[in-house]
């Protein structure tokens, strides 16, 4: 997924890089913008996965088997796809109606909150479009992902042993430093009124 995520944008900074000519066409613009808002939501739901993955391997170890199946894997990853090509393909659509009054794109990558900066027209739909699905695809899985490590943090209360508290935060550990930074970006980007970020803070937040 990483793998993914980076590709989308780095090999056309680096082809700039190598042909000094800094020029995309507006069908792989959209394109790229498309793909990156897809990976970017395919992430956010692939680390809701992984925490109820945690939940039920340290709040329910004898079960875990049991719910977390091959089958059920394969579902969470089937449906996070189809649920971020959705949104992807909801945020393209609407782009594609706006008409352009200027060419050139004040950032690294074509990223959803600069080409509407670019657009000469009312974009008052697009805005409310990436609040109320953010608030979906963003915000509902974070209350999943902060609910499976509430119940993690109560189930360490109950077993007072440090081995068990050292191996629920080995286990936790990475996936909360990735969740934490992930989402503190996403919605700084996204959910925050970009009147309220300069331009370079927005730049500096999509590198990381």
């Amino acid at each position: 997924m990483d793998l993914t995520f980076s590709s989308v944008t780095v090999h056309k900074i680096l082809m700039d890089m190598y042909t000094e000519k800094e020029y995309i066409s507006f069908a792989r613009c959209i394109a790229q913008m498309c793909f990156f808002i897809s990976f970017t939501v395919v992430d956010n739901f692939l680390l809701t996965s992984m925490a109820y993955d945690q939940y039920m391997s340290i709040c329910h170890p004898l079960h875990y088997t049991t719910f977390m199946r091959e089958g059920q894997c394969t579902l969470l990853v089937t449906v996070s796809w189809i649920l971020s090509c959705a949104n992807a393909s909801c945020h393209t659509l609407l782009l594609t109606q706006l008409p352009f009054c200027i060419h050139m794109i004040p950032h690294f990558f074509c990223d959803l909150g600069a080409l509407l900066k670019l657009s000469c027209s009312d974009t008052s739909l697009n805005d409310l479009v990436i609040v109320t699905v953010g608030l979906s695809v963003i915000i509902l899985p974070l209350i999943c992902i902060l609910l499976s490590y509430g119940c993690i943090g109560i189930t360490n209360l109950k077993v007072p042993s440090t081995k068990f508290i050292c191996k629920a935060l080995s286990t936790c550990g990475s996936h909360i430093s990735g969740v934490f930074l992930y989402y503190r970006i996403i919605i700084g980007l996204y959910l925050v009124p970009s009147s309220s970020t300069s331009s370079d803070k927005v730049i500096i937040s999509s590198v990381m």
